[in-house]
């Protein structure tokens, strides 16, 4: 198993490569830069260099002294910029510069914001990793037993009807969902049982334990239920029909014949080879919930998570920011798939990656 391990160790370096390199070019076909962002909005008559870091002092100097209104920027403002941003080298020597910084954990400071990337991603995480751990967990919960007991009393009423409302719920998009919630539970036309944005409330610092543990909680109620409704549907199904699968092999023939107790035999026997593929799936699917599908749901809660980041990152061309958190991204997704490979090893010992060729 080590020398498994350490295969999928060294590969992590060549993919890792090309998943940059992959980006690096396809954002080189983008238009509009940074540059020409501060360009428009200093034709929009906004000094945008304020926020700038580094020589930011400088740029935004030049930019007051060579603004001419609608003549725009001038040139030597244009080649500031971009000495600026390094990006008057070439491109390929930008390109192992990053690497050869990332390499190290350092990815500078974001083009538009007085903050270091990391100390960025630091505080946007927090947002992001409590709906993505919340709505896994709570997809777990109610799928695993749901599926246990379709499976159990599968073709029976009870089945039916529970598939119908979980593909229902499938179908229903997750930001028409978030919209009802608000409208419904959030001082719409209705209720206001539940705060409209945000992760706590304003005197936060001023409650007990208790008391941020209580506030928390009714913040999170609405945006995990909005980010988890869809994801029932195909856990739950996966359950079942795992379960079915195993239900109907010899051994729990055998063990039925044995005089085994209905529950003995599917909580002591079916239930850890059943559970196999959905236990160890778990690290994927959180790393699933956590990249995608929180940009929606960010928005229409106010919460200032890493979806909101990375599109604000896009649309802004802010390099540092995009190429920073998609290097720790990509790493982090390498290495979850490396860790479900060994969950499978954990949950059962049979299965034997090292005797694989690769």
């Amino acid at each position: 198993m080590g020398a498994y391990v350490l295969r999928r160790l060294m590969l992590i370096v060549p993919t890792l490569f090309g998943i940059m390199l992959v980006n690096f070019v396809l954002v080189q076909f983008v238009p509009g830069g940074p540059v020409e962002q501060i360009m428009a909005r200093l034709a929009e008559g906004g000094l945008a260099t304020d926020r700038i870091t580094g020589g930011g002092q400088e740029v935004a100097s030049a930019a007051a002294g060579g603004y001419r209104g609608a003549d725009g920027v001038t040139a030597e403002l244009r080649a500031q910029l971009a000495a600026q941003f390094g990006l008057d080298r070439p491109l390929w020597e930008r390109f192992w510069v990053m690497l050869g910084n990332y390499a190290r954990f350092d990815f500078g400071e974001s083009y538009f914001r007085s903050i270091s990337v990391v100390d960025l991603v630091l505080e946007k995480m927090p947002v992001s990793i409590s709906l993505g751990l919340w709505s896994t967990l709570i997809a777990y919960l109610v799928s695993i037993p749901l599926g246990i007991r379709k499976a159990v009393r599968d073709g029976s009423r009870f089945d039916v009807w529970t598939s119908g409302v979980i593909i229902a719920a499938y179908a229903i998009p997750g930001f028409l969902f978030a919209v009802i919630l608000l409208v419904v539970f959030a001082g719409g036309s209705y209720l206001q049982w539940f705060p409209l944005k945000g992760l706590t409330s304003d005197n936060w610092d001023e409650l007990s334990l208790w008391g941020k543990i209580v506030d928390y909680l009714w913040h999170i109620t609405l945006p995990v239920a909005a980010s988890t409704i869809s994801s029932f549907a195909t856990l739950t199904l996966l359950t079942k029909n795992s379960f079915l699968d195993e239900i109907r092999k010899q051994y729990v023939i055998t063990a039925r014949a044995k005089g085994l107790s209905e529950r003995q035999v599917l909580y002591g026997h079916v239930f850890r080879n059943a559970m196999l593929i959905v236990i160890a799936g778990f690290p994927g699917l959180f790393l699933a919930v956590f990249f995608g599908g929180s940009l929606i749901i960010e928005t229409i809660f106010s919460l200032d998570g890493m979806g909101r980041l990375g599109f604000e990152s896009v649309v802004n061309r802010d390099y540092p920011v995009v190429f920073g958190t998609l290097y720790v991204f990509g790493l982090l997704g390498l290495i979850v798939n490396l860790l479900s490979d060994l969950t499978y090893v954990w949950i059962d010992p049979r299965i034997d990656f090292e005797s694989r060729e690769t």
